[in-house]
């Protein structure tokens, strides 16, 4: 081959390998950056339906629907709440019995597909609880911002937000709770939500951008008569209050962060999606670097837990766990260690991402109730 012709087969090489390399590091990354809420997490394995009797159902057996706890069960027309595993009862060897606790929503027949999923409801505080509400819309920095506002007599507010794989509808698990302590509750669809602004490329950001829809939110409630708040968020919304915590021009007025299953390193977060969601590991690297030249965001953690404690001036409740696998629990751990001052960590067995609730209800409402009666 002569030189001239060797070196431009070489250099298309090297372009083509490399336009494929971009191709794949988009694809890979898109598996996570454009996530859309209310969709379930890889986690989230389908389950049949085997049979159902009274106050029961008979699933496929499998570790998800192992889990213990208090879980929604939803699929094509049907959404039911399901309690523990029935010890004992009579299945197959490929198949376990849960309670049924409620039907909310269609039937629950024998072949149904069904997930388990972290949302108790799907409906409004006021259809699923009995509350009285009204849907509000904040001031944001894309557009309008749709939020239930559910009011109280004190005047700390509860911000919530929700996080990866759920809606709005997921802080309503814990509205009952909140409203029975008496806290003004507002719940925020944020942007990229059902109803709300989507960012102009599609992508999501783990919280890095989204947490400035949470100072919307802050800035609300402090219009509307609240002298402080609490943000309350899960996954990326516990991203986000924390973010909101250490970058707010209004952090002052936040008298206190529960964080449930915080992202607090984007990169294993957005591997750990990819890879449930069949990306071969050797694109893994790719669908990172993709994701920041896509999204801007730098390739280390939003919220450095070397740097992030000491900025942190707000009492903080953690809610976490080892059996974390989109967002490990180390970092949660590290940032409890390095401000044991300030920071409370509430480990939670046999609990997936944002189902700390949901692996034991009492005890988490308690661990709350305790952190929270001080801040009232």
């Amino acid at each position: 081959m002569r030189p001239a012709t060797a070196t431009a087969t070489a250099v298309t090489t090297i372009l083509g390998v490399g336009a494929a390399a971009v191709a794949a590091g988009r694809y890979a990354s898109d598996a996570a950056l454009k996530a859309a809420h209310g969709r379930s997490l890889p986690a989230d394995r389908r389950l049949t339906v085997h049979s159902t009797a009274a106050g029961q159902v008979t699933l496929t057996r499998s570790f998800s629907a192992l889990r213990p706890g208090t879980y929604g069960l939803t699929g094509p027309g049907v959404h039911a709440v399901v309690g523990p595993v029935v010890e004992g009862a009579p299945s197959a060897p490929d198949t376990v019995v849960r309670t049924v606790e409620r039907v909310t929503r269609g039937l629950l027949e024998p072949g149904a597909k069904v997930r388990l999923t972290t949302e108790l409801y799907d409906g409004d505080p006021g259809v699923d609880l009995g509350l009285d509400h009204r849907e509000v819309r904040i001031p944001g920095e894309l557009g309008p911002l749709p939020a239930w506002f559910v009011p109280g007599a004190r005047d700390t507010w509860v911000i919530t937000l929700h996080g990866l794989g759920t809606t709005r509808a997921h802080p309503m698990n814990l509205m009952g709770f909140l409203h029975e302590q008496q806290f003004p509750v507002l719940d925020l669809a944020y942007r990229g939500d059902p109803g709300a602004p989507r960012p102009a490329d599609g992508l999501g950001r783990f919280g890095a951008s989204e947490w400035r829809d949470a100072d919307a939110a802050i800035r609300y409630a402090l219009r509307y008569g609240a002298a402080d708040v609490i943000l309350h968020g899960w996954s990326t919304g516990a991203t986000m209050a924390l973010l909101a915590a250490v970058e707010s021009p209004l952090r002052d007025r936040i008298g206190g962060l529960v964080l449930d299953s915080p992202v607090l390193d984007w990169p294993v977060t957005l591997r750990a999606l990819a890879a449930a969601r069949g990306v071969p590991a050797a694109l893994l690297p790719l669908a990172v670097r993709a994701a920041q030249g896509r999204t801007g965001m730098s390739g280390g953690p939003l919220v450095p837990v070397t740097s992030a404690p000491a900025a942190l001036r707000t009492p903080t409740l953690i809610l976490h766990g080892p059996d974390d696998t989109i967002a490990p629990w180390g970092p949660s751990r590290e940032l409890a260690a390095r401000r044991p001052d300030l920071v409370s960590l509430h480990a939670v067995a046999q609990a997936p991402h944002g189902a700390m609730w949901n692996a034991g209800p009492a005890r988490y409402e308690e661990t709350l109730r305790r952190f929270l009666t001080p801040l009232m």
